[in-house]
């Protein structure tokens, strides 16, 4: 079975930084592509960074390239985020996802989701 777990989130002022981590566990071979996705009260989750194994790494928009970064350690099946600059209008549950997962003995279908993780930034 595999599972997702988040950390690094908390509560943090305007301008501070946070790296969120999420790591797979799990009888896991390989793991095409990892991210993370957020949501904000009253409204729909959102991506907000997507990298896959090879390195290649999707971004939502460009206010958030420019203070926010994506990496993966492939070896740990582990995903980051650091997030520089973070804004109050930033503040959301964050939460980690995973496709096209590989096992020892079978190929998963759907994305796998984390529990999600909250990130507070005050003004």
């Amino acid at each position: 079975q595999v599972q997702l777990v988040e950390s690094g989130g908390g509560l943090v002022q305007a301008g501070g930084s946070l790296r969120l981590s999420c790591a797979a566990s799990g009888s896991i071979f390989s793991i095409n592509a990892m991210g993370w996705y957020r949501q904000a009260p009253g409204k729909q989750r959102e991506l907000v960074a997507r990298i896959t194994s090879g390195g290649s790494t999707t971004y939502a928009s460009l206010p958030v390239k420019d203070r926010f970064t994506i990496s993966r350690d492939n070896a740990k099946n582990t995903v980051y985020l650091q997030m520089n600059s973070l804004k109050p209008e930033d503040t959301a549950v964050y939460y980690c996802y995973a496709d096209g997962i590989r096992t020892m003995t079978s190929y998963l279908v759907g994305d796998y989701w984390g529990q999600g993780i909250q990130v507070t930034v005050s003004s």
